[in-house]
């Protein structure tokens, strides 16, 4: 078999055997969903805009998701100008030299600016995976140092050694700590995949720290088999509520499923992520959509999430061996067209990443590394 082939079969078994024939059918072509994402939700400048919101917000996030799927895409200079619009407005002209502000938008005197410089970690864990991963398979020098400078500052400014928990993400540099020995995680922010890839492109032991915490942290924050929002950790070990959104399980914690679903086929922590999340796959097998709201700490659901859920949940689905359910949820994708006609940003992420994952776009390997189907193509 040669090397082109084998790339296409690994692509095409991204989400497991059950949808391997999405991934097998698909053309080698660009990507379309991204392009139309694109087009409604990154301006010219690079600056992907969340219009559902009063201030047409943008965010740290979406800037980091929006520099992973460009380079899924391939697309250059879409990277390029989601980078340097980033750089230029959210970390004050130097990414070498701070973390970029979370949220940037039309202030309340009409102005246009940083809202709130605060940093948030998943955010900056996606940048700065985005750019080892195009420093690496693009040959850009450039983007791989600037991936190693702000995977450094991750570990100085976000994380923490929490007793009974070990060195573990904060959300972001300040204000997660609301008393001592007691801190605000979010589990969605902890994708393992990347977390593997950083550590090896430093130097820093922390990294494989971070990922034993992490994996803590989603298992044990989880007892009925759904994750939630937010969590408090008190030294010690100990996980309680928290105390804003107390222990529900909605637009964030979406994403836990989604992050475990397209880890490595291979990796040792798939397994037991998959197994301590079980009975939220069983939830969708059970009645035919992903909850809109889970308390998490007895199991009781109520309202059906949105299309985007269904689409998060695909290669969790997938990587659990479910295949009805599978078929049921990207049906329902389908049917409900999240792409198409909505002004939901947030939706629509969870949408490209899901059916990105499923159609073989793109791939984790076991150290974290990223397989697209253009670097496929072009073997």
């Amino acid at each position: 078999m040669s090397l082109k082939s084998l790339c296409r079969t690994l692509l095409a078994l991204t989400a497991g055997s059950l949808a391997a024939p999405l991934a097998l059918a698909a053309s080698c072509d660009n990507w379309p969903e991204w392009t139309a994402f694109k087009s409604r939700y990154v301006n010219e400048g690079g600056r992907v805009v969340d219009t559902s919101t009063a201030e047409s917000q943008t965010t740290s996030e979406g800037q980091s998701y929006g520099l992973f799927f460009a380079l899924v895409a391939n697309d250059r200079d879409g990277f390029a100008r989601i980078l340097r619009w980033t750089e230029d407005n959210l970390a004050g002209g130097d990414l070498t030299a701070r973390l970029p502000a979370w949220q940037w938008g039309r202030k309340p005197d009409g102005g246009w600016g940083v809202m709130d410089d605060n940093a948030a970690s998943d955010s900056d864990l996606w940048i700065a995976y985005a750019l080892a991963e195009a420093g690496r398979l693009w040959k850009v020098q450039k983007y791989t140092a600037l991936a190693q400078l702000l995977a450094d500052r991750i570990v100085r400014e976000e994380t923490v050694d929490i007793a009974g928990l070990g060195r573990t993400l904060l959300p972001g540099p300040r204000g997660f700590q609301p008393q001592p020995g007691v801190y605000r995680l979010n589990p969605s922010y902890v994708p393992i995949q990347l977390m593997r890839r950083l550590a090896a492109l430093t130097p820093k032991p922390e990294w494989k720290q971070l990922v034993t915490s992490s994996v803590d942290t989603i298992v044990r924050s989880s007892p009925r088999g759904f994750a939630p929002d937010w969590v408090m950790v008190k030294a010690g070990g100990g996980f309680l509520p928290d105390a804003d959104t107390k222990a529900v399980g909605s637009y964030n914690a979406i994403r836990v499923y989604l992050w475990a679903g397209t880890m490595a086929e291979d990796d040792p922590v798939r397994p037991v992520l998959l197994k301590a999340l079980a009975p939220a796959a069983q939830h969708v097998v059970k009645t035919g959509t992903p909850p809109l709201e889970v308390n998490t700490r007895d199991g009781a659901a109520k309202g059906a999430g949105p299309a985007g859920f269904s689409a998060a949940m695909l290669p969790f689905l997938a990587a659990s061996r479910l295949p009805d359910a599978v078929r049921q949820q990207r049906l329902r994708v389908d049917a409900k067209a999240p792409l198409e006609g909505k002004d939901n940003y947030y939706e629509q992420v969870l949408t490209l990443f899901g059916l990105g994952a499923m159609d073989g776009r793109y791939r984790f390997s076991r150290d974290g590394t990223l397989t697209a189907r253009w670097t496929c193509n072009a073997n």
